[in-house]
């Protein structure tokens, strides 16, 4: 096979339209529900929140949807992004197995954020928004969404994850350099973040909490609107530009055949979803075979033991009911690094497709992981950022594996960004200080005592 290191495609080749896996899949997922009425969300429902450009893409039937031109003209300021053989990797792990990964971290704001941050501005701008509002964990989202918004003009507010705000002032910064307004979430700038702040001054936060803010900023003005960073149905397929790439550039690299093995850690589920769309793709359409598998952090175990169920997308209660797999709207996940990863619940489109067995799904505690990251980092160089460590942490298993029994398998993973602003949690796993969180059961019991009670 190919001895190359780097995989690239030209400007020419990069994809042209996003792909929507529904059509494809042997079911539809089930539909939000209103939380009043309990029927299916119309386009009425969401339009406070978002442009019906993206309300469209989010129910549509169509299985692409073209790509703008001016969404184009900004995604060519780093896309298409390279593919990595790891060859570095595999001679420190003494395997036979080959390793590749697609790494987003050469866009702007250091992830895969901006592949929907930017059509997400381009259509606010397009119907006259003047202002976004949103939440952020680790901070990835917020910097895309904040670079995306300085490029058409809008506004951006942004409510980052206490946790985060504290652990990250360098994202908080990148975000402000942009032109972003930035509040540490739960905060007293909304109700919601009030209320939370009453019963414990000293929360950490969560993404529920923080999209509950956003939510409800967005929801009381006429010009502002909300922006999500991962879940939606819309969100998910403009990340499958990653997977597109990614197949032509295996074509290119001599591994016809694809990938036995495509690993991506999950938190609300876009990196992953955008990945593996594609692939899946060409999967039921019997043209390649791998396995798909998701990983999370053990602390916010939403797949492997959460609850199959609808359930808010936010702490207050303010969005849809989303059929997913969910520890409960209120649960929130410990302090870990991956604060991209601390979400209750998981995309309905991805909990559908792991319903309905398409891929797996595996837990990892935060030291396995940035043990990962510094195998990697000493390798290959590049210091990955606290979520795809998990990815990463898989890979590495299983590449170990490989080197137990001979087994030549091609593992492909999403190398979703950067570690630079995340040295801080680099630097406690280092001098020891780190911890793995033990999420007792009872915890996640409480929290699922919780969920809305539904007659359908």
């Amino acid at each position: 096979m190919t001895g190359r290191t780097k995989i690239t495609l030209d400007e020419s080749e990069l994809p042209r339209q996003w792909y929507n896996v529904i059509p494809d899949l042997p079911s539809p997922p089930p539909p939000p529900l209103h939380p009043g009425t309990l029927q299916p969300v119309g386009p009425e429902d969401l339009a406070p929140l978002f442009p019906m450009a993206l309300i469209a893409q989010e129910v549509t039937a169509d299985s692409y949807v073209p790509i703008p031109e001016e969404v184009l003209d900004v995604y060519r300021l780093w896309r298409p992004t390279p593919l990595y053989r790891a060859h570095r990797l595999e001679r420190a792990l003494n395997t036979p197995a080959r390793i590749y990964y697609k790494y987003e971290g050469v866009s702007p704001a250091g992830s895969h954020k901006p592949n929907t941050a930017v059509p997400q501005a381009y259509y606010n701008a397009a119907e006259g928004t003047r202002r976004i509002a949103t939440e952020t964990g680790a901070g990835q989202w917020g910097s895309a969404l904040a670079f995306s918004c300085a490029q058409f003009g809008l506004d951006c507010e942004i409510w980052m994850v206490r946790a985060s705000y504290d652990q990250k002032p360098y994202r908080r910064t990148l975000m402000e350099t942009w032109g972003a307004t930035v509040h540490p979430s739960p905060s007293p700038e909304t109700t919601a973040g009030a209320k939370v702040l009453a019963d414990d001054p000293d929360s950490p936060g969560s993404l529920g909490i923080a999209i509950s803010e956003a939510v409800e900023v967005a929801g009381g003005s006429a010009d502002t609107r909300y922006a999500l960073g991962s879940v939606l149905n819309h969100v998910l397929l403009h990340q499958t530009v990653i997977g597109e790439e990614a197949i032509k550039q295996f074509q290119a690299a001599g591994e016809e055949a694809g990938p036995d093995l495509i690993v991506g850690c999950t938190g609300g589920g876009s990196n992953f979803a955008g990945l593996v769309f594609p692939f899946l793709r060409e999967k039921l359409a019997g043209r390649i075979n791998p396995v798909f598998r998701a990983v999370e952090p053990a602390a916010s175990p939403s797949f492997t033991r959460g609850r199959y169920a609808y359930d808010f997308g936010d702490t207050a209660g303010f969005t849809p009911l989303l059929k997913m797999h969910t520890l409960g709207h209120d649960f929130i996940p410990d302090p870990i690094h991956a604060g991209g990863l601390r979400y209750h619940g998981m995309s309905p489109l991805l909990s559908h497709a792991y319903e309905l067995g398409l891929f797996e799904a595996v837990a990892k505690p935060q030291r396995e992981c940035f043990a990962a990251g510094v195998t990697f980092a000493r390798s290959e160089g590049i210091v990955p950022a606290p979520e795809p460590t998990h990815a990463l942490a898989e890979v590495i298993s299983e590449a170990k594996r490989c080197a137990e029994t001979g087994e030549e398998k091609v593992i492909l993973t999403a190398l979703c960004g950067h570690g630079h602003f995340d040295m801080s949690a680099y630097q406690r796993y280092l001098s020891g200080e780190m911890d793995d969180f033990e999420l007792p059961q009872d915890r996640i019991d409480a929290a699922l005592t919780r969920l809305p009670a539904l007659t359908r």
